[in-house]
């Protein structure tokens, strides 16, 4: 899986996002380290408070499909349509981080890919070796 690959199906999703309260429509795609690739879009409600944001819907899909040998993280990629540079949320970080999620990928403002190492992103951060 090539990361042009996660791009597009992070751009494709964004068409089928929830979001008609904050019209802020966000794609997201997985890669694994087997090479796996999972999708999400954001899903928003009333009670702002129960979103899902599109990272934490593909991870959901991921742990649903994915054989629990391959549920580490290799790449992200993030897209909305309503702004760029998109990055996760913090909740979206934490979430990645428990999978071991190696990078980070948003898109600039030209459409051009911005790689950024997942602890650059989220240093010192919490993860389950912790536990």
């Amino acid at each position: 899986m090539q990361l042009n690959d996660a791009i597009d199906a992070a751009r494709a999703v964004t068409r089928r996002a929830y979001a008609p309260y904050s019209g802020f429509r966000v794609g997201a795609a997985i890669v694994t380290e087997g090479g796996a690739l999972y999708d999400g879009c954001n899903a928003e409600n009333a009670s702002y408070g129960l979103s899902i944001c599109a990272e934490r819907g593909a991870v959901m899909k991921m742990v649903a499909d994915a054989p629990p040998g391959d549920r580490k993280i290799r790449l992200v990629a993030v897209v909305s349509p309503n702004a760029a540079p998109c990055f996760p949320c913090g909740a979206c970080r934490q979430v990645l981080r428990e999978f071991g999620c190696e990078e980070v990928v948003v898109l600039d403002e030209g459409g051009a890919p911005l790689r950024y190492p997942f602890e650059e992103i989220l240093p010192h951060s919490f993860g389950p070796e912790a536990l």
